[in-house]
């Protein structure tokens, strides 16, 4: 049974209900810009200005004269990675013997999981299956089993054992069943908070604090489970209890980020050292685990050594100004649709991902204003015509959009028969008029209400634009019906991109905020509320926990059309992208750190083998 609609509070009124009545409208203080710029693009002369502008040598077209213009400048850091070394991976595990070898294990780890009548141990036995990341091998056998259980009445074992009914909640919330949060009024005192001997249940605290994230908008109950169990936890983390090494790193890890939050693929790597000491560990589960992370690393490897081949030829990646991340492009659409079978979403997404950045790039550091008017008025045409009349590197990169774009669509016309190109291109509409939007926001010095600023901040995320990929090279069966409904931005895109956007902003905001950008959401509650940025940090943190509860729902309900499965999955693995991404500062612009570290372990590195 699917969730029912509670009625939960529209997106666009989320940050109002967090605001105070009295808001005002302010401009934001002018700051200087960083010095050291990059040099631009090969086709300008570029020199440094004692602001630490760039200041960009070009020619004028129809007049001929040699025109001066003050550039600003990111100073973003150059890709981290060798290229030749990326188009050398060697794809180790993609033989056919390897292949071969995880579907025999597969049949041990079916019938094993079948023949499992423990009901604890069967849930244990299917959240191992899932944190491994082999659940793709087993949905019908999870769904089956989770069906039996939901099923069942309620086993007097589990009101009794917390540990047993938070991950029973746990994973059947996951998978859209019905399951009420009353199953925990039994651990509650008369007071109506949890009961203070619960503490000594290291176990249960956990599993309670992962369950707590699955809870939906007005459940009070869920929302005390998560205040209790994070102090208690937080304690045990602090050295307030005797617990074992492998308990404290399943704490911290939990504490770091919950199951529900982060990409699988990460999750995965890390739980195969974890789940090697769980005592009830099963051996063929873990090789398993093991070999096909391999394996899918492996086609992994082959899709980023072509997407390097593609780059370089491109050549947009010598362009100073933007972002070279087309690897770190590659791990978001690792995980956001890590499945084997969407291969070619992988690579199609993380081409238009480069194409956002860049984009983005030129509206935020490179254009004028009067530039950036005349792109949006070439994105909003879909024209080439009299494209000489944008610079030369404006012109670059929106031809570049323009060919990728059009690649695109050219292969879903070949695959499914459908000219989704126009659809794109409304998106692609979308994305710039949010850009040309927060351009004039800059240029005017203009700080806007939060309310004003999430709707516009959310497009130019890219997010929805990334969703809408996800569905259009997901679904095997598109309609010109489900293809208006997804392109007119459903709730669930767009809180997906809520999400991203606010995690952007609480890792980004200082690093922007230094180079003259504009506000974020920090700054723009800051200054509507007259709140301390360690409150408005607060603010934001509680917006993005209120916004999962919605999406937890919305996995649910928002499914109009049938097929629509990977399409869910890559909303909810946006928004844990962001959080792996942004967690300890700008991730996607400073790349060196826990960036590369996630790189290196989902893509690069093989698991360890027998």
């Amino acid at each position: 049974m699917l969730y029912q609609n509670t009625g939960s509070m529209a997106i666009e009124a989320l940050s109002k209900s967090c605001l105070p009545s009295s808001i005002h409208c302010g401009r934001r203080p002018s700051v200087p810009l960083l010095k050291h710029p990059r040099p631009s693009s090969s086709s300008f002369a570029a020199v440094a200005t004692t602001e630490g502008n760039m200041r960009i040598s070009c020619m004028n077209s129809n007049t001929k004269e040699q025109l001066l213009i003050d550039r600003r400048s990111a100073n973003y850091m150059p890709s981290v990675w060798d290229y030749n070394f990326v188009k050398s991976l060697s794809a180790d595990y993609a033989e056919e013997r390897y292949m071969e070898r995880v579907q025999r294990m597969k049949e041990e780890v079916k019938c094993t999981l079948e023949k499992e009548n423990n009901l604890l141990a069967k849930l244990e036995f299917i959240d191992a299956i899932q944190r491994l990341g082999l659940q793709y091998h087993f949905d019908n056998e999870i769904k089956k089993a989770l069906q039996v259980i939901q099923n069942d009445s309620y086993d007097a074992r589990f009101s009794n054992d917390l540990h047993s009914t938070a991950l029973r909640f746990r994973l059947l919330r996951q998978h859209g069943y019905d399951v009420s949060q009353d199953v925990f009024e039994s651990f509650m005192d008369k007071m109506g908070g949890f009961k203070v001997s619960l503490v000594e249940d290291v176990k249960g605290l956990l599993s309670l604090y992962e369950a707590s994230f699955h809870g939906l908008e007005g459940e009070s109950l869920v929302e005390e489970a998560k205040a209790f169990t994070c102090k208690h936890l937080n304690l045990l983390n602090l050295g307030g209890g005797i617990i074992s090494s492998c308990m404290g790193k399943k704490i911290s890890h939990a504490l770091e980020l919950p199951i529900h939050w982060r990409p699988n693929r990460l999750e995965a790597r890390w739980f195969m050292d974890i789940y090697e000491e769980d005592p009830n560990m099963n051996r063929t589960l873990l090789e398993m685990a093991r070999l096909d992370f391999n394996v899918l690393q492996s086609t992994y490897q082959k899709e980023v050594s072509e997407l390097a081949r593609w780059w370089l030829e491109l050549g947009v990646n010598k362009m100073g100004f933007s972002r070279d991340r087309l690897v770190e492009h590659f791990l978001w659409s690792c995980f956001m649709v890590p499945e084997p079978e969407y291969g070619f979403c992988r690579v199609m997404l993380t081409k238009i991902t480069c194409m956002i950045t860049l984009i983005d790039d030129v509206y935020d550091v490179f254009g004028t204003l009067e530039e950036l008017e005349l792109l949006t008025d070439f994105v909003e045409r879909w024209d080439i015509a009299d494209i000489e009349k944008l610079p030369q590197t404006i012109r670059i990169s929106f031809l570049a959009l323009f060919n990728t774009t059009n690649e695109v669509g050219f292969e879903i016309l070949k695959e499914q028969g459908f000219n989704v190109t126009p659809y794109i291109r409304k998106l692609w509409v979308n994305e710039c008029r949010a850009y040309i939007k927060e351009a004039k926001w800059y240029h005017n010095v203009y700080t806007p209400i939060l309310e004003e600023y999430l709707p516009t901040s959310v497009t130019s995320s890219g997010g929805p634009l990334m969703l809408f990929c996800i569905f259009l090279m997901t679904t095997h069966k598109l309609t010109h019906e489900a293809l208006d409904y997804v392109s007119k931005t459903p709730r669930i895109m767009y809180i997906s991109g809520l999400i991203l956007r606010l995690n952007d902003d609480l890792g980004t905001s200082p690093d922007e905020l230094l180079r003259g950008d504009n506000p974020k959401a920090i700054e723009c509650y800051m200054n509507e509320s007259g709140a301390s940025r360690e409150t408005a940090v607060e603010h934001v943190k509680d917006v993005i926990w209120e916004t999962w509860k919605i999406m937890n729902e919305q996995a649910f309900v928002d499914r109009p059309f049938p097929g629509m499965e990977a399409f869910i999955g890559g909303c909810l693995n946006l928004a844990r992208v962001s959080h792996s991404f942004y967690k300890y500062g700008d991730g996607h612009g400073v790349p060196d750190r826990a960036t590369k570290g996630n790189i290196m372990s989902v893509l690069i590195q093989p698991a360890p083998m027998n």
